[in-house]
């Protein structure tokens, strides 16, 4: 933490429910009276592009920005982005990545070694099946509320915090699911 200040840098595809996963980490935030700031950058989403999303909370924020090498977070939904996004990760952040790999439009298979690259970088890179545990949850589609439950662990918000904010963001329709793939990924990222 930087000045007081939370620095958490999510990475992921178009599709994958980046933006939903940083509305929830916000919400929390916002709910325990911090000031917070976000910033987006969708990319070609609706293609599969690159999404990433900045959240800083704290006692104060001034920029939605995080700087490099001052995440203290870095939670990536597909292994290519973790490996493209690691270097705004502080020296002593933690990094969470979703095993998950999505082949990049234009290339016909996934590249090679992306977890080797990763764990060059950070040998403490903390890896898991997000999408197998979707699928567990009820829903392939919940894998952001999973990697929601691992990265909380590493936060400061009570796990009744972190539900109040899923209900109130998810579609009605979806709240069992998502409450149940948070508390999958909560128990895989301890």
């Amino acid at each position: 933490m930087a000045n007081g200040t939370t620095n958490v840098f999510i990475s992921g595809v178009g599709g994958q429910g980046i933006l939903l996963a940083s509305e929830i980490l916000s919400e929390v935030a916002l709910a325990r009276g911090m000031d917070v700031k976000k910033s987006e950058v969708h990319g070609m989403a609706q293609r599969g592009g690159s999404v990433v999303s900045h959240v800083r909370f704290g006692e104060k924020v001034y920029s939605p920005v995080i700087a490099e090498r001052e995440a203290d977070l870095l939670v990536s939904f597909e292994k290519m982005e973790a490996l493209r996004w690691i270097h705004y990760l502080a020296p002593n952040g933690t990094v969470i990545v979703n095993t998950q790999e999505i082949v990049p439009s234009g290339l016909e298979e996934y590249p090679k070694g992306m977890d080797d690259g990763i764990r060059e970088r950070r040998p403490d890179a903390h890896f898991l099946d997000a999408f197998a545990l979707a699928k567990e949850a009820g829903n392939a589609r919940a894998v952001n509320t999973v990697m929601l439950g691992a990265f909380s662990n590493y936060l400061d918000f009570s796990e009744d915090e972190w539900k109040k904010a899923i209900e109130a963001r998810v579609p009605k329709k979806t709240i069992e699911i998502n409450l149940k793939a948070f508390e999958l990924g909560r128990a895989a990222g301890r």
